[in-house]
């Protein structure tokens, strides 16, 4: 009977890979080494920001266990095929073998490997296979993003099952937590507040600590806001603004439509993102990339088609079910190619170092994946580099964007556990109605979106007035420097937002028009140049009260009465200006 290799075989003594030893480790790198080597834990967690480094850690890692013999094995677990195979790379620039090819249907692999990097899913496909391999070998598993254990039953269990006799477990993640309540293996809970479990890291480096080493970018959030109308299959019609307090059903309702390829605000967003794109470029950071990540496949290609329309550039589209997607995405890393437009499969893990714009163009509002695709955009490569996100002004990202600094965890028992957004349930059911028992249909129908630069939020704070897509006051901003410093990107941005609160001031005010006058104006240009004025003075009492935007229209509207701005009449936007002026 034919014995496998990894049983018929002992691992040779590896001395310490010479890459391993040139490439020095960063101060957070160290210190969590040398807290591991000095606890010799069965099991640590790490974690560290997005673009921190969590790969040349657990490398080292693996390789001083290989050197000194506690290990004679390294199995690396990952939550896609294209992770595999990135690992697989590093850890050969590293001087450590790992097979990225491995195949359940086979279960042998090269004596010249130190190891194999295997999928969640292929655990669970076999976890008997991989409990029997890893009881074979005195074995290291290195878990990457370990919160992706709790995102099946079958998962979780798989790889409790076939990695509980392993010698050492080292989990790595940027993002420790879930949105639910299942529990991530092989990770520590310790009692909370109200009867709760929380999960204990070992070693934590977050962004905020990041960012003040200078070993990520700093990430300047352009929020778009925008007016959305559509019609309801009753064919009633309805408008809304994005960023205004509206009920759940309306803002899922406007962000879709906005999100809509045929609307407006995407193609304007787009343009912007590629004129931010430029100044990167022409500013310091030659071969910076952009990234626009889409809700699904269709309004993907739909992206792209727009995105060659309003720029002139070709985007790499990258699709889920495509087999070359891997190497598109590669070939992307190591070009200098403008754009790359993904559903869901480049918000978390994979390594483009120049991608330094991103287009948030994405139903999905879960502070989990709004943490992964933002980590797409951090990872610094020479001093000074900034990030640039653009993203619907909605109240749950503009909370997720000014809350980016600080540290999450798991927490398990939560009562109450509040949905983070509405990517499932709530959005199908604004675009779904059934009539009859299992007969569905379009609830509604886009009828379109404008664009306005709402606001930029940095460092958790809130900058500049509403601005227009294609205006002046948008190019001050989409004009930055592409090499700053942190302080010096808040500086920069107060500066330009005193000058718009100056030049706003300045204006005159002018007397409303007579009846006549305004029956014979463009009723559909006076109201935007209302809403205009209404929302630059909305941001100037922002900045003087601290208020969020949504707070002061929802208490002009209690005051004045009425709809929302963008259902709003001449006269009552009027009587909002002055009653906003008079505050």
């Amino acid at each position: 009977m034919c014995t496998t290799v990894d049983q018929r075989r002992r691992v040779p003594r590896l001395s310490r890979p010479q890459a391993a030893t040139t490439r020095p480790l960063r101060a957070w790198q160290r210190r969590a080494l040398t807290k591991y080597l000095a606890a010799k834990p069965k099991d640590f967690l790490a974690v560290a920001t997005p673009g921190a480094g969590k790969t040349t850690f657990g490398l080292r890692v693996a390789a001083e266990l290989l050197a000194d013999r506690t290990i004679e094995s390294v199995t690396v677990v990952t939550p896609t095929e294209h992770l595999k195979h990135q690992w697989a790379q590093a850890a050969a620039e590293a001087g450590i073998a790992i097979d990225s090819n491995f195949r359940n249907t086979n279960a042998v692999t090269s004596r010249d490997y130190h190891g194999v990097a295997l999928t969640y899913a292929q655990v669970a496909a076999h976890p008997t296979l991989h409990r029997v391999r890893t009881e074979n070998r005195k074995t290291l598993v290195l878990l990457d993003e370990i919160h992706h254990g709790g995102d099946a039953k079958s998962w979780g269990d798989a790889i409790r099952e076939a990695f509980t006799p392993a010698v050492r477990r080292l989990s790595l993640t940027g993002t420790p937590f879930r949105s639910d309540d299942s529990p991530i293996p092989f990770i520590t809970y310790e009692p909370g507040p109200e009867g709760t479990q929380k999960s204990r890291a070992d070693h934590s480096y977050g962004y905020s600590d990041a960012l003040k080493d200078g070993v990520v970018r700093p990430v300047i959030f352009l929020a778009y806001s925008g007016e959305a109308s559509w019609r309801t299959s009753a064919g009633e019609e309805f408008s809304a603004r994005l960023g205004e307090p509206l009920t759940q059903e309306q803002t899922a309702r406007a962000w879709r439509v906005a999100l809509d390829p045929t609307g407006e605000w995407v193609p304007s967003v787009l343009k912007a993102a590629d004129m931010r794109l430029t100044q990167l470029r022409n500013g310091g950071m030659p071969d910076a990339g952009g990234l626009v990540i889409a809700t699904d496949q269709t309004v993907a290609k739909a992206y792209a088609e727009i995105l060659r329309r309003v720029t002139g550039h070709e985007a790499t589209l990258v699709l889920s079910d495509d087999p070359k997607a891997s190497g598109r995405i590669a070939e992307f890393a190591k070009s200098d190619e403008r754009w790359l437009i993904a559903v869901r499969m480049v918000s978390e893990g994979v390594d483009v170092p120049r991608l330094a714009v991103g287009v948030y163009a994405t139903s999905s509002s879960t502070p989990l994946f709004f943490a992964q695709a933002v980590g797409r955009f951090v990872r610094q490569r020479a001093k000074g580099e900034t990030a640039s996100v653009f993203l619907p002004s909605v109240p749950v990202l503009l909370g997720l964007a000014s809350e980016l600094e600080q540290q999450r965890d798991h927490v398990l028992g939560k009562p109450h556990r509040e949905k983070d957004g509405w990517d499932d349930e709530l959005l199908a059911q604004a675009n779904l109605v059934k009539d009859e028992p299992g007969e569905e249909e379009r609830a509604f129908t886009a009828l379109g979106a404008s664009a306005e630069l709402d606001q930029v939020i940095y460092d958790g704070s809130s900058f500049g007035t509403a601005a227009f897509a294609g205006s002046d006051e948008e190019q001050e901003y989409l004009g930055l420097p592409g090499l700053l410093e942190p302080d010096q990107v808040r500086a920069l941005l107060r500066q330009r937002q005193e000058q718009q609160l100056v030049d706003a001031a300045k204006r005159p005010v002018a007397a409303p028009p007579a009846p006549a006058q305004v029956r014979s104006a463009n009723v559909q240009e006076r109201l935007a140049q209302l809403r205009k004025e209404l929302n630059t003075l909305v941001a100037m009492h922002h900045h003087r009260t601290k208020k969020p935007h949504g707070k002061i229209h929802n208490q002009l509207r209690e005051y004045c009465g009425g709809p929302p701005t963008a259902m709003a009449s001449i006269e009552q936007l009027e009587e909002r200006i002055a009653t906003l002026r008079s505050w």
